[in-house]
């Protein structure tokens, strides 16, 4: 048995072209199918805002074939990795390559580099171009589908916890020490239990809290409302709390995600959610790399058994079990009921040894 990688680069060339050329038919299938029934079910409500037509419709499938590609290629990647595999098989080309010493595991390195590949494009797209398109369809869908004459400024916080507290802010402006908070609200709170609600007219930031001004205190206890001119009020709450931003991942390519996570941390914000998104980003396109392993047992032993439709839907279902593995560690991870790099990766980790496994077991 050769140790090359490739002890043929024609025949790596000849499987890693089949594969490519079936991603490719399978995602462009995908693509139509999914956009036409998406279509049919989004142009009234497209058509139905004033001033919309056909231009419309386009700029929609424009904005919404991204998020297809991207939510629905390594399904792609499965199913051209399900008939190459078995084609080759189907044909004897597998018996012949094996036949010429060649492993199995050499037969499926051609595959797993172009699913590599797959992978690298599959990453640069969704990061350059599924993000502006998701967010450009987020807020277009929002409006109604109406036409949007000026960009939507990025809302700032307005609800911010510090220790027990609950603060809620109606306006913020400035930043750092210059920060001021209009007709706020404080809900001070020991040990979970609500003892005062606290209202000013406007907050500025101070050494170790906030000074309020124009100042509203209910005490719970004792039913009483009590007002005066200014309070100094103690909290771990900072300023940098309500100018930071809310985050969602879908709209943040990684190398802009990665800084606004510091920010959020450095802020005291929870982001175990965008931690486990960031590494999503990664993990995600590199579940192209796990198909061709996960669907081999497509190629090998077919000439024994005779069951190709058998280890077929074999392979499919172990794919699919991926994905759906994939979707809840990543909501488990969004609940925080696992940590963050866990929820990304163990699916990922998982199922690269389960197919490496059933490989050796079945082949090797």
């Amino acid at each position: 048995m050769s140790m090359k990688l490739f002890p043929s680069n024609t025949i790596a060339w000849y499987v890693a072209r089949m594969f490519l050329v079936r991603t490719l038919a399978f995602i462009l299938g995908l693509v139509v199918i999914l956009e036409s029934l998406d279509l049919l079910g989004e142009s009234g409500k497209i058509l139905a805002a004033a001033g919309n037509g056909e231009a419309e419709l386009w700029t929609y499938v424009s904005l919404r074939v991204p998020q297809i590609i991207e939510l629905f290629l390594p399904f792609a990647v499965l199913l051209a990795t399900l008939v190459t595999l078995a084609t080759l098989n189907q044909n004897s080309e597998v018996v012949i390559f094996k036949a010429a010493g060649i492993s199995a595991h050499q037969i499926l390195l051609p595959l797993i580099l172009a699913a590599f590949g797959v992978a690298a494009i599959n990453f640069v797209f969704n990061e350059r171009i599924v993000t502006r398109a998701t967010a450009t369809l987020n807020v277009w869908k929002a409006n109604d589908y109406a036409r949007i004459t000026e960009a939507a400024a990025p809302r700032t916080a307005r609800w911010v916890r510090g220790g027990d507290d609950l603060f809620n802010a109606e306006t913020v402006s400035g930043t750092g020490a210059g920060t001021r908070l209009g007709t706020i609200t404080i809900y001070d709170r020991v040990d979970n239990r609500l003892t005062r609600v606290v209202s000013a007219a406007a907050a500025r930031p101070m050494e170790g809290g906030w000074r309020l001004e124009e100042v509203s205190i209910f005490d719970v206890g004792s039913g009483t409302v009590a007002t005066q001119d200014a309070l100094d009020f103690s909290t771990p709450v900072v300023a940098r709390q309500f100018t930071t931003a809310s985050i969602d991942p879908k709209f943040v390519p990684l190398w802009e995600l990665v800084p606004q996570i510091s920010e959020q941390r450095a802020a005291g914000k929870p982001v175990d959610v965008l931690i486990a998104a960031a590494h999503h980003k990664i993990s995600g396109p590199l579940s192209t790399v796990l198909m061709p392993l996960l669907g081999a047992v497509a190629a090998f032993g077919l000439a024994r058994s005779g069951r190709l439709f058998v280890r077929a839907v074999i392979g499919m279902f172990l794919g699919f079990a991926f994905f759906v593995a994939d979707n809840f560690m990543l909501a488990m991870g969004n609940f925080g009921t696992v940590p963050p790099i866990m929820a990304a990766w163990a699916p990922f980790m998982l199922f690269l040894l389960i197919g490496e496994a059933v490989l050796i077991r079945t082949e090797e």
